[in-house]
């Protein structure tokens, strides 16, 4: 038996995150609305060589989370920002709350 070895460093690594373009479809925000959020550090994409931004599943989740809230209550990117954190900080804290209950 022979084992063939292919070599793939022509291949494109395949990737979870998101570029720009597709996290402003996704997400049906402005491109200044992402830009407002990378400036206050809400969001923290990986950069590539060519100084491009690459977003994660997750900021894609959180973006649509804090333009509901925008949208719902009527209020401003950075106030729905700290409501999106604080949620995210309660729902942390129940989830440890309930593997403590699980370990007593």
């Amino acid at each position: 038996m022979t084992i063939k070895i292919i070599e793939t460093n022509h291949l494109p690594i395949p990737s979870e995150l998101i570029a720009w373009t597709r996290l402003v479809e996704l997400t049906c925000v402005e491109p200044a609305t992402v830009a407002e959020l990378l400036e206050i550090g809400w969001i923290e994409p990986v950069r590539t060589q060519a100084d491009e931004y690459l977003f994660h599943a997750r900021d894609v989740q959180r973006i649509q989370k804090l333009r509901r809230l925008c949208r719902d209550l009527e209020i401003s990117t950075p106030a729905g920002s700290i409501i999106v954190d604080l949620l995210e900080r309660v729902e942390r804290l129940e989830r440890e709350i309930a593997e403590l209950r699980r370990l007593l």
